[in-house]
């Protein structure tokens, strides 16, 4: 058989369609996903909040180890326990929440040891910033919910970032300029 270069652009579409067709996509499950951080306070302790409202989409390619992670934080939603607190830090000190409603991060590879993922690179947005992070992957398993029966992965993800890095300075260096994050995350195949 000859291959001419119309056969030839036929094989290559169809081998493009089905890597396509190969992905999987899944939704970030927000009764199960609540990215939390911890920071020093003034020397003397940690000082532990989370973000109550998380969404975002992750696609996997596991015939190539590949795929995309986004995810949305609304921060508004930030539960530190007080809600005086709280709203000390949706204001323009911290999160600035009504001029910057949400933080996103969006992922530009995706690392993997085998079949596991174990980590990804991307670009986290906060206060309008956008600088490049690395999260760590643990615990990556997927796998049907043993309640509802349907295909669902997870992990717990982390990483540390310098909140002065994306303008958040209020405070420093008393309040500690080292963030720490983590994110215990599920996401349910579409």
């Amino acid at each position: 058989m000859k291959l001419t270069p119309a056969l030839f652009g036929l094989l290559m579409g169809a081998s493009l369609t089905t890597g396509a067709m190969a992905a999987d996509s899944y939704t970030i499950d927000s009764r199960h996903t609540f990215p939390t951080f911890e920071i020093n306070h003034l020397g003397f302790s940690t000082q532990r909040g989370r973000f109550n409202s998380t969404s975002g989409k992750i696609m996997l390619v596991p015939s190539q180890n590949s795929g995309s992670i986004e995810v949305k934080i609304d921060t508004a939603s930030i539960d530190m326990g007080l809600e005086a607190w709280d709203k000390h830090m949706r204001g323009e000190d911290f999160f600035n929440s009504e001029q910057f409603p949400a933080m996103t991060f969006k992922s530009t590879k995706l690392m993997f040891d085998g079949d596991k993922l174990v980590g990804a690179e991307g670009d986290l947005t906060l206060l309008g910033v956008t600088k490049p992070v690395t999260l760590d992957v643990k615990g990556f398993a997927c796998g049907t919910h043993p309640i509802n029966k349907k295909p669902l992965c997870g992990a717990d993800i982390s990483t540390t970032i310098k909140r002065s890095d994306f303008g958040m300075t209020k405070y420093l260096p008393g309040i500690s300029d080292i963030v720490y994050i983590e994110i215990p995350v599920e996401a349910f195949r579409d």
